[in-house]
C-alpha cells in the first residue's frame, strides 16, 4: 500500500485529502507545514507527496527544493497546490502542479498516475541477476569449460 505525505496549513483540506486518499486504499501522513513534513518524509520515506504552496515556516516551493537535496528523498514525487497562479519564472522542482480549489478526482488520477510513473521506473532500473554474461564482462574460471 503507498504511503502520501500531505501537508497542508488547513486542518479542513488536511481531513478532505485523507479521506479521499485513504478510501482509494493508500496509506496517508498528514503534516501542517512544510518543515514537520521535512522530518516526516525523513523517517517514514513516502512514495508521494502532495503539499499547499503557502504556507508558514517552510512553503511548498522551498520543502521540494530540500527535497531534492537528500538523496534519499528526491525521487519522491512531488503534487504542489495553490490558489494563486503558478509564477512563470518559477523553476519547478515538483512533479505537478494543480490550482485550489482541487477537483478530488483529478487529484486521485494524478496521485495515481505519478504512483504508476514512479513503480515503472523502479521496474525498468532492476536488473535482473540471471542475465547471460554480457561479452564486456571479464571471464572467470567458472565460464572455462
Amino acid at each position: 500500500m503507498p504511503t502520501i505525505l500531505v501537508v497542508d496549513d488547513e486542518p479542513g483540506l488536511l481531513e478532505l485529502f485523507q479521506f479521499a486518499l485513504e478510501w482509494r486504499g493508500y496509506r496517508v501522513l498528514l503534516t501542517g507545514n512544510g518543515q514537520a513534513a521535512l522530518l516526516t518524509a525523513a523517517r517514514q520515506i513516502p512514495d508521494l507527496i502532495v503539499t499547499d504552496w503557502n504556507m508558514p515556516r517552510m512553503n511548498g516551493v522551498e520543502l521540494c527544493q530540500r527535497l531534492k537535496s537528500y538523496p534519499a528523498l528526491a525521487q519522491i514525487p512531488v503534487v504542489l497546490l495553490s490558489a494563486e497562479l503558478l509564477p512563470v519564472q518559477i523553476q519547478p522542482v515538483w512533479a505537478q502542479f494543480r490550482r485550489k480549489p482541487v477537483d478530488l478526482d483529478d487529484l486521485e488520477l494524478t496521485v495515481g498516475l505519478l504512483l504508476l510513473a514512479r513503480d515503472r521506473l523502479k521496474t525498468a532500473r532492476h536488473i535482473p541477476t540471471d542475465r547471460a554474461a554480457s561479452r564486456w564482462q571479464p571471464v572467470t574460471s567458472k565460464l572455462i569449460v
